[in-house]
């Protein structure tokens, strides 16, 4: 027997009429019924958001930095159950499960130390002229499946401490962790404050298009983000669009090949490749190529594949069959094309969504391993004899998400990372995102800022407020 998942409306459970069979994509059974949201609850949702938002704009800025610390106490409190929620619906290993439990607490623990500044400007005497960053209202947030948890917490934390209410919905393929951190918080927040809804194709467009939103926080593809931007534009949105990566990876000729192997090796194949900022093309030079190749193939060969929840599993499935089909595409087009791999290559006919650690070797450059975001677990390595012919095959591409260098000289390897067309880049490692800095995508990467300052200020808008003094 599955269990069932209720929505959070004004701070009450909502069932629904309708439910959405949620998989576990290591098994491809069904561990849960999730709720799928009627128009008019969506409704329920956004006029409950928007009868909320005075009150909470109006709260001290203290206690809205109090509600997201007893939000981490929440995460911390239940992590155990929420772990084995998420690997169940998501398929990563009870391990990463946890760590993404945990990073969401104490992520949205450091954003509740942010505070929003107000800047005194330069007036003519007599005067005061002061801008400060107001809410913008009722957000509409959008989370994707590969880290549900940890994003919606992105989104949450933010734009409840700008005072803004929120309706959320997460994927429908992975809505049971965040529709139980729903339940949790109903005695936590204010009714309104944060509605959890979840459903099928049409809920997105529902909330994209709905007068009552003020602002979309969305992740996801850029196809997706596209038809967000679209939608959401008849009546003027606010948008924070965090879409699609290619992010290359150049290992300069000086680097340390034992020492990179195992980083490197992660920064492609962490969550199965499921990561926006996965190292998705890596450009080795030609003195390396034969050393690495051969190091990240043994490593390959050594993480064991399988069900999250088993003890010894390193790499769970990929999601859903959708993403799945899409990779065993790509892998299809490598064989097809006559690529040699020097890992994988053939997807086993088994219950399950996995999908072998797949590494092809030097694939052409417009092949489509090479040029299409994976998503998955399959990586082109690619060969390089010229640096300056490397950083342009890097960003000869419609992304600008993330980008890593890899050398033992870090001054030279700060120089090519100054020069890759991406809004993050890191080196001797890659996907260190953090709450502290900026994160942003240039080119089809996304629209707007999340983190940082920079993020919080994102759920604002500016309001500037002139003051004349009369002489007394």
């Amino acid at each position: 027997m599955t269990q069932s998942y209720l929505m959070t409306i004004d701070g009450q459970a909502a069932p629904t009429s309708q439910t959405i069979p949620v998989l576990n994509p290591a098994t491809e059974q069904v561990v849960a019924q999730a709720p799928d949201c009627s128009r008019d609850q969506l409704e329920a949702a956004v006029t409950a958001a928007r009868r909320a938002f005075p009150a909470w704009k109006a709260t001290p800025y203290a206690d809205r930095q109090a509600a997201l610390r007893a939000i981490a106490g929440v995460l911390m409190d239940n992590a155990e159950e929420l772990k084995a929620i998420l690997t169940s619906e998501q398929g990563k290993t009870h391990g990463d499960a946890l760590g993404e439990i945990q990073a969401a607490a104490w992520w949205i623990g450091v954003v509740a130390e942010q505070i929003l500044p107000e800047t005194v400007n330069d007036a003519m005497p007599g005067q005061r002229s002061v801008t400060r960053h107001v809410p913008l209202g009722v957000v509409g947030a959008i989370v994707p499946w590969n880290f549900p948890v940890l994003l919606a917490i992105w989104k949450i934390g933010p734009a409840l401490l700008a005072g803004n209410t929120l309706v959320l919905k997460p994927s429908p393929f992975t809505p049971l962790s965040i529709l139980r951190l729903g339940e949790l918080l109903r005695p936590i927040l204010p009714p309104g404050v944060l509605n959890i809804v979840c459903g099928g194709d049409a809920l997105g467009p529902w909330m994209t298009e709905h007068p009552g939103i003020d602002k979309i926080s969305f992740t996801g593809s850029t196809a997706t983000g596209r038809r967000v931007m679209a939608s959401a534009a008849a009546n003027l949105k606010r948008l924070t669009l965090e879409l699609g990566g290619n992010d290359a990876a150049i290992v300069l000729p000086d680097a340390d090949v034992d020492a990179i192997a195992e980083p490197l090796f992660w920064a492609a194949f962490a969550n199965s490749g499921q990561v926006c900022v996965a190292a998705k093309r890596i450009y080795v030079h030609d003195s390396l190529y034969d050393r690495l190749s051969a190091a990240l193939a043994k490593i390959a060969a050594d993480v064991k594949l399988g069900d999250g929840a088993e003890q010894g599993t390193r790499l769970g499935p990929v999601q859903n069959r959708a993403q799945y089909e899409r990779v065993k595409g790509l892998i299809k087009d490598s064989q097809d094309a006559g690529h040699r791999f020097l890992a994988g290559g053939d997807v086993p006919d088994e219950a399950g969504y996995f999908v072998p650690i797949t590494i092809v070797d030097n694939p052409p450059e417009s092949a489509r391993v090479v040029q299409e975001e994976a998503f998955g677990p399959v990586l082109p390595l690619l060969r390089y004899s010229d640096v300056d012919d490397a950083v342009a095959r890097a960003n000869a591409c419609e992304y600008g998400l993330g980008g890593s260098v890899w050398s033992s000289n870090h001054d030279h390897a700060a120089e090519i990372a100054a020069r890759l067309e991406t809004g993050t880049v890191w080196i001797n490692s890659a996907q260190g995102l953090t709450p502290f800095a900026a994160f942003a995508g240039h080119k089809q990467s996304g629209l707007g800022v999340e983190n940082g300052l920079e993020g919080l200020l994102e759920f604002t808008v500016p309001q500037t407020i002139h003051l004349v003094r009369k002489d007394t």
